[in-house]
């Protein structure tokens, strides 16, 4: 038996299982610490490609490879006991084809030991989400605004207002009948995000959509107010790390600066007193 199955984690069933239960809880995780952290309290934990943005300084996820991504996986894998992993599929790594889209998702589970990976897109990939599902391949699809696709839907702006909302609604019902396990709804409107819910069999994931959903994501850094080059309207700071991380550096550079620190408790003496022998 593998480590990863010794941990018992839940599965992508017992997650598509909590449909119209107790909201599952979800957050991103990049590194080893952060999964510690969150791993008592989420019920599945996303390695997401805004890893590009958050840590790696990239303008947008368009940057983000496959070797990133198994890298943070890898890392995310090493803090998780209990929480289900969950990996996204980079840009440019499923979109050419179903059997493109399965080498590189079988790899990004092997090196890993994620649970399940994600992907962008609704009646577009469904045939996609169908062939990796029917080859042992759980999907967690991903709706509304796709990131990945920012170029093409001018910015990151709210969709599925007014006549673009069947739109949403048919990519919703589009995989799931594909057979993905849950569905990622990013920046719909609430009403939207709740019709949704009510129509199709499988759980959703909201951000940026309604507390009726049957879960919530948000990337960790952002709230915990680690990433500051900008807040979307949808986050909650529910700390603000950054700033008091700014506030220990600049403390610690006055000290250095004064010679304040090290202080002799920090230091260590040149030589370990001798004992007089007895006479």
């Amino acid at each position: 038996m593998s480590a990863t199955a010794a941990k018992n984690r839940p599965l992508p069933v017992d997650i598509r299982a909590r449909k119209g239960g107790v909201p599952l809880v979800s957050l991103t995780a990049y590194t080893t610490p952060m999964a510690q952290v969150m791993d008592a309290h989420c019920d599945f934990v996303l390695v997401g490609d805004s890893v590009g943005m958050v840590l790696h300084g990239l303008p947008s996820t368009l940057g983000v490879t496959m070797e990133m991504m198994i890298l943070h996986g890898q890392a995310v894998e090493r803090g998780l006991e209990r929480a289900m992993m969950v990996i996204d599929m980079p840009f440019g790594s499923y979109e050419e084809g179903p059997a493109q889209a399965f080498r590189n998702a079988a790899r990004l589970m092997a090196e890993t030991g994620a649970g399940a990976v994600k992907l962008e897109g609704g009646q577009a990939m469904a045939d996609t989400i169908g062939f990796l599902v029917a080859r042992g391949i759980p999907v967690m699809a991903h709706i509304g605004l796709t990131p990945q696709s920012v170029n093409t839907l001018g910015g990151y702006r709210v969709q599925g207002r007014d006549a673009e909302g069947e739109a949403v609604m048919a990519d919703a019902r589009a995989v799931a009948e594909a057979g993905a396990f849950a569905v990622v709804l990013e920046k719909v409107p609430q009403g939207l995000a709740d019709r949704i819910t009510a129509d199709i069999p499988i759980p959703t994931i909201g951000i940026g959509a309604s507390a009726g959903c049957d879960g919530q994501i948000l990337v960790v850094d952002d709230m915990l107010g680690l990433f500051t080059a900008f807040k979307a309207k949808f986050v909650k700071r529910y700390a603000t790390l950054g700033e008091d991380a700014e506030a220990a550096v600049a403390a610690y550079a006055e000290e250095v600066r004064a010679r304040d620190f090290p202080a002799p408790e920090h230091v260590f003496a040149d030589t370990t007193p001798v004992k007089a022998p007895n006479t």
